[in-house]
């Protein structure tokens, strides 16, 4: 095994979750694009900033083929929330390349907003996401009960489901958001030596539930852990997945990517290009 994720150029890869517009990678943007695909990365969904840069995503939907976009406001931010906000990402929902919305959720760790506006906004964009017909993208930290309380109740019977991005929870909570229609994606931290609880998660779902992501430049994995992590690291994600899984790691690879392109609609068209259906 090679010492870097450009050491396995085979592996077919998606990077559900990726902060790309982010400054720490102004520096380097293009070349970390680049290493990306050279490590097999096929798709990258990028996330939106927060509010005032909800559509920082956009534009690199619209200048890569093989990137897409989402946009939420996060339960860090949502106290800045206003109806100017909500007017953008409606407008952002419309956008050809526009997977899901989101990040969104409850985040009871630093309570950078009150617990009361974090969930009115996160109730307010469900209601949003439900009307543009599109998939949520969910972060939730230390928040599971009441996150998955209000799912139930009020986004279950829309019948989009969506993503739990960066999955911190336990079997229980990732099967009872699979019966709710979401995807559990799972990052960098599964491949730290104190996440077997992370792993053994991930060895119990079933194969066609998991993604996984990067959350770049957050949590790079163990190899690279305490430098800026980028999406070509996505690759130890599906190493320390395959034997989790008995899986060769392309198998995790090529898995975790169907399961990204079935669930947004996506079809291949050339192995790299791919594109909505109609």
């Amino acid at each position: 095994m090679g010492n870097g994720p450009s050491s396995l150029p085979q592996l077919e890869l998606v990077d559900s979750h990726a902060d790309v517009d982010m400054s720490e990678f102004d520096a380097d943007r293009s070349d970390m694009l680049a290493r990306a695909q050279a490590a097999g990365v096929r798709q990258l969904l990028a996330i939106g900033g927060a509010p005032g840069a909800l559509a920082s995503a956009v534009p690199f939907a619209e200048q890569y083929d093989w990137i897409y976009a989402a946009a939420g406001i996060h339960p860090h931010e949502a106290k800045l929330a206003t109806q100017a906000h909500y007017d953008e990402l409606a407008d952002l929902a419309k956008h050809p390349k526009f997977l899901a919305w989101g990040e969104i959720g409850l985040d009871y760790h630093y309570h950078h907003s009150p617990r009361d506006v974090q969930e009115r906004v996160l109730m307010e964009q469900l209601e949003m996401a439900r009307r543009a017909g599109r998939p949520i993208i969910i972060h939730c930290r230390e928040a599971w009960p009441d996150c998955l309380t209000l799912l139930e109740k009020y986004w279950r019977s829309s019948g989009l489901g969506g993503i739990f991005h960066c999955f911190s929870g336990t079997l229980d909570q990732a099967r009872r958001g699979i019966e709710m229609g979401f995807l559990i994606s799972f990052a960098g931290n599964v491949t730290y030596p104190k996440a077997q609880n992370l792993r053994e998660v991930a060895a119990e779902l079933p194969l066609e539930s998991i993604l996984i992501e990067t959350d770049s430049p957050f949590l790079a994995p163990q190899p690279f852990r305490g430098r800026r992590n980028e999406p070509a690291f996505v690759a130890e994600v599906a190493r320390t997945l395959a034997p989790v899984r008995n899986l060769a790691p392309h198998e995790v690879g090529a898995a975790t990517a169907a399961n990204f392109r079935g669930f947004f609609g996506l079809s291949e068209i050339d192995g790299r290009r791919l594109q909505m259906r109609s």
